[in-house]
């Protein structure tokens, strides 16, 4: 998949979803080479630090492709599991217990918009409502459906990158206080890991979906009594002695 594949999938989520903010493009940065022309480094550009999960908001809300490398943060769970410091403890003192990238793989983490990112990312990011989130995940075929994890406590910047790399699955996170603290987080909002070796069949999936009773725009919330049964409904119904008229 190229640059403007990724570029023209980016603006269709963010349109049929209606999303209220973009996709995100996040590529792990093995060299300072990797950093394209134009991205943001916080400490020297602005002469400020962040945390990753305002770097995701940055990137999602104003637009901006952010390279943050180990001077710039300000939060010590991306330093730790994104593998930028040397230890084998938490931030608390005790022993390690979480999984992390190994030490001095990468020097630091892309992000940017995936409708405008110049570059191919590792994963794609993309924040929701829970009924967004309900018409990716409905869409994906089963073969896609059972390769898909969900993470429910903290770090979400740690369960939303590392482990949908190291495991190649599909994440569904739930945002950490950080998010709604920090960085604009909404009280409706998950977050959904799609490491880059899976977007393209998501895609088609989700594509396809789209002409289907559950894509997100086909959905008619209301309250019918008697609302028209599926047949399948009918079926176990009829064999059950129920009315189905």
């Amino acid at each position: 998949m190229e640059i403007e594949d990724f570029n023209r999938h980016g603006e269709y989520l963010e349109r049929v979803l209606r999303l209220k903010t973009s996709p995100l493009a996040v590529k792990m940065l093995e060299k300072e080479g990797d950093i394209p022309e134009g991205a943001v480094r916080p400490k020297r550009d602005r002469g400020y630090h962040l945390a990753q999960c305002q770097t995701f908001g940055l990137s999602r809300r104003n637009k901006d492709m952010i390279a943050m490398l180990k001077e710039d943060n300000w939060c010590p769970g991306p330093l730790m599991t994104y593998g930028l410091v040397d230890t084998d403890e938490t931030a608390s003192g005790r022993p390690k217990t979480y999984d992390s990238f190994e030490f001095g793989k990468y020097i630091g983490i892309l992000t940017a918009p995936l409708m405008t990112a110049n570059y191919v990312p590792d994963l794609v990011l993309v924040y929701s409502n829970t009924a967004q989130l309900r018409s990716m995940l409905w869409a994906m075929s089963e073969s896609e459906q059972n390769e898909t994890e969900t993470a429910l406590f903290s770090w979400s910047c740690y369960n939303s990158i590392v482990k949908p790399m190291l495991t190649g699955k599909y994440w569904v996170v739930l945002p950490d206080p950080g998010e709604y603290e920090r960085a604009l987080g909404t009280d409706d909002e998950m977050m959904f890991s799609i490491p880059v070796a899976r977007f393209g069949k998501f895609m088609e999936d989700f594509t396809k979906a789209q002409d289907g009773h559950f894509s997100h725009a086909n959905i008619q919330p209301a309250i019918w009594p008697d609302f028209p049964q599926p047949e399948i409904y009918k079926n176990v119904f009829k064999r059950w002695g129920l009315d189905t008229e």
